[in-house]
């Protein structure tokens, strides 16, 4: 499958516990930080749950 680059832009500080839950799930342990994940609907489901705190990279 392709792949998705994500990029955390934003900070968890002051986001409820499922956000951050959704944003440690994804890989991601400081800002700044690009991760790689395979595109499938659980991975797209968790990014446009957080949307506002990451970017997507294509």
């Amino acid at each position: 499958m392709a792949t998705i680059k994500i990029k955390q832009i934003r900070s968890t500080i002051k986001r409820p516990a499922d956000q951050k839950a959704t944003i440690k799930a994804l890989g991601f342990k400081k800002l700044n930080q690009i991760v790689e994940k395979e595109s499938t609907p659980q991975i797209i489901g968790m990014i446009k749950k957080v949307q506002h705190l990451i970017q997507v990279i294509e």
